[in-house]
Formats: C-alpha cells, structure tokens, sequence
C-alpha cells in the first residue's frame, strides 16, 4: 500500500519544487518596468490628453512633486488606444489672386501739350488742364482741344507762369474756376490768385482775390486746392528770399487758407491773417488724407543756399505749424515741425504734385501717398500705417527715368490715377509727343490669358 502512494507523494513533491522555481525568477513588483526609486514618483499618462494627430495618439507626461515617504507602486493607467478621428472633408474657397501680382500699367491720355502744371475734372467728364505759359486747355476723350478756354496773360519766367487750378465745390451751379498765375508788377514779379466764370466755353469775368504774392523765376509754389473743409488753400513759394518764409506778415514761404471769396476765414490760426503754416521753402504738392483728412504738402529742399542741396520733404500740415525754413532741414529741431518723409542730404526728388490713391484697380496702391517728381524722374509712393494713418511704413520709386520729369498727380473721376510730364519746361529734354498726360491702370494678369 505504501509503495503505491510512492508515485503520487513524488508527483506532489514535483509539482511545489516547480511552483517555488517560477516565483524565485517573477520581479518583485509584477511589471515589466522596474519599481520606482523611493521619493521619485514614475511619470503617468494623461489618458484625457486629446490626440493631436488623426491616427496617433500622443501621451503627456506630467512630473510630480517628490516627496519624502515612498509612494505606492502605481496602479497601472492603460494607454489610450488610437482611435481614427474622421474630419468632414473642407469645401475649398476660392483663392484670391495675390495683390503683387497686380502690376501698375501706363496708358497714353493725350499728348503735344506744354508744361502742363495742373489738371481737374468738370462733372460732364471734361479734363481741364493749365500749360505753364498761358493756356487753359480741354480734354475730351483723349483728344485735347484746338481751342482753350483762356490764354491768360502771364509772366512765363523761370518757374513761373499759369500754376494752380481749381474748380469751385458749387462748380455745377456756379462755374466758378479759380487759378494761380505769375504776373509783371513793375520790375519784378508777383503772383496772383483769381476766380473765372465758366460760361459758352470760355473763361470769362475774371475776378481777383489776393495778389501782390511774392513771386520771382523760382519758387513760387503755385498749387491751389479746396479742401474737405469749402476752404482754398494756396502754396507760395519764399521767392528765393528764405527769411520771409518765418516772417508772419509775408506771403510767401508759406501754405494760405482763404474762403472762397478770399476773405479770411475766422478759424485761421492767426487772427486777421490768411497764414495756415510757414517756414516752406517751396511747396508745390496738396493732397488731403482720405481717412483722417490730414492734410499733406511736398516740398522742395534747398539748391545750394548754405551750401545745401537735396533734403526735399514731405510734411503733415498743422495749423499754425512751423516747418523751420531756412533755419533747419530735415528733422531734429525740436523748435519746429519735422517732415514725415524727408530725401536725405544726398538725393533730390523736386517732388510736385501729390494724390491719395483711391481706386480699386491697384488694391496694393490703396491709401497709398503718390507724388511725381521733376529731378528724381519718378512716380514716389509712401506707404502709410500706425494708430493715426501717418506713420511712414515704405517708399518706392515707380518708373524711374522712363517718362522723366512728372509734375502733376492726381485721382480721376474713373478712380485711375493721371500724371503729367513736364519735360518742356525748359529744364527736361523732350520726347516728340511731350508733354503727355498719362493713366495708370491694373496690367492685365497672366491668367486672364490676354
């Protein structure tokens, strides 16, 4: 009996030796990591963590505070399976076509005019258009007119001659037509501000409201523009005698504010006087900023007085400011008012005319300050932005040399902007159709297959 139990007491005693051999070589905390250092607790799995991509799920680990009393092994936290996240399938949008790719082209208005100096429109469409020695010329699709509507007499000197137009804001009603003209006064010269009716084609019944400006061959400012506000300003020039430009009781090296009559408007900056701003030397752009209603003026910097050149400006016009000529260029003094854009006292621009661009053909152009200019040879545009729409972000120069000399600037009925040469004014060198009035427009994109 005892030799038969001997097979099952040796199967028993087997099977425990066997069990005792598998728990020697199991580790000691039943994982397959091993067991955290005591005060240094094992990094977990954030299982809520959401996937940040569609087919894998990545884990955050977090770091715990250590501490002093061990913890316990953690109880295992299971990674979070991958789960395939379906995303709608997004509707494309139609994408713009970049705004660099709208590239400015010119366009041939009209051609064979003579100094041109400025340019309006009247509400039928016509271009009105002042030449430097006289003529008051029309413009109608393109074709300019055999006959003006004036030859005025004037003192065609150096610089000076037939300048400023403007048309009257009640122009439809009253056909008023306002210009700036350089005129013999003895020996010397002068300029004069004038208001004209427009009546049968002709600009008749002329009417003075300020003259005895100082004028002479040179800087004698000359542009004229009503402004947001009903009222006329006026740019005069210091004549070449740069100390009236601070002289309060001269006109000249100055910007005027009149009311359309020529009186005085009751909200000038100094009583009883027509002076808005002084110390220019020789300002010959007007441009109003269409979101803040700035006004802004380029001016010509000195020629050789002190020994200077170049330093040409563009300023922001206050009432009342004082821009510092002939003591100071440039900016720095704090006694005066410094430009906004400046040239530098190594390069010229004789930047003239001045618009704000506001047409949609060249999105990129939008709000974008314009100005022509007669010795730098090209279109200038400022690129403006900061809280107050007049801190300058970007120059660039446009069609440097290729049309020369570019006096006049400004915004058409069409919403294109026109510029005008001036390269028979005695100082350019001429094509055979100069002078030219020029459109710029969107050139056709490569996509338009045209």
């Amino acid at each position: 009996m005892a030799f038969r139990r001997w097979p099952d007491t040796f199967i028993a005693l087997f099977l425990v030796l066997l069990v005792a051999g598998a728990c020697r070589s199991a580790p000691a905390n039943g994982g397959g990591a091993p067991a955290p250092a005591p005060g240094r607790e094992q990094p977990t799995i954030d299982a809520t963590s959401t996937p940040t991509d569609a087919t894998v799920a990545t884990p955050v680990a977090t770091t715990a505070v250590a501490t002093t009393t061990p913890p316990a092994s953690p109880t295992a936290v299971p990674s979070p399976q991958p789960t395939e996240t379906r995303l709608p399938t997004p509707t494309a949008a139609p994408t713009p076509a970049p705004i660099a790719d709208v590239e400015p082209q010119v366009e041939i208005v009209a051609t064979g005019l003579e100094a041109p100096w400025e340019m309006v429109w009247a509400p039928d469409g016509r271009m009105i258009v002042t030449e430097r020695p006289g003529r008051v010329r029309v413009i109608v699709d393109g074709q300019l007119q055999p006959e003006p509507l004036a030859e005025i007499r004037v003192a065609a000197v150096g610089e000076g001659g037939l300048m400023g137009l403007a048309l009257d804001p009640g122009f439809a009603d009253n056909g008023f037509v306002y210009t700036m003209y350089t005129y013999q006064q003895g020996i010397g010269l002068a300029n004069r501000i004038s208001r004209w009716v427009l009546r049968d084609g002709r600009l008749e019944d002329e009417t003075t409201l300020l003259e005895g400006i100082p004028g002479a061959r040179n800087h004698n400012g000359g542009r004229i523009a009503f402004g947001p506000d009903g009222k006329l300003y006026a740019t005069t020039g210091d004549a070449g005698r740069g100390s009236t430009a601070q002289d309060l009781g001269a006109l000249s090296g100055k910007i005027l504010r009149l009311n359309a009559d020529g009186s005085v408007p009751e909200d000038n900056p100094f009583e009883g006087s027509l002076v808005y701003s002084y110390g220019h030397r020789n300002p010959q752009g007007l441009a109003w900023h269409p979101g803040t209603g700035e006004l802004l003026a380029t001016e010509h910097g000195p020629s050789g007085e002190g020994g200077l050149c170049c330093r040409d400006e563009v300023n922001v016009i206050r009432p009342g400011a004082n821009y510092g000529w002939p003591v100071v260029t440039g900016r720095g003094d704090e006694r005066f008012t410094d430009p906004l854009a400046y040239s530098g006292a190594g390069t010229t621009w004789a930047p003239a005319g001045a618009a704000f661009y506001q047409g949609t053909a060249l999105p990129v152009w939008q709000g974008n300050l314009l100005f022509g200019t007669l010795r730098g040879q090209h279109l200038h545009r400022l690129v403006l932005g900061g809280d107050d729409g007049l801190s300058l972000v970007e120059e660039e120069e446009l069609f440097t040399g290729v049309y020369r000399r570019l006096r006049i600037v400004a915004m058409g009925p069409d919403g294109h902007l026109y510029i005008a040469t001036s390269n028979r004014d005695g100082r350019g060198r001429p094509a055979a159709d100069d002078d030219r009035i020029l459109r710029i427009v969107a050139a056709p994109s490569p996509q338009d297959g045209r």
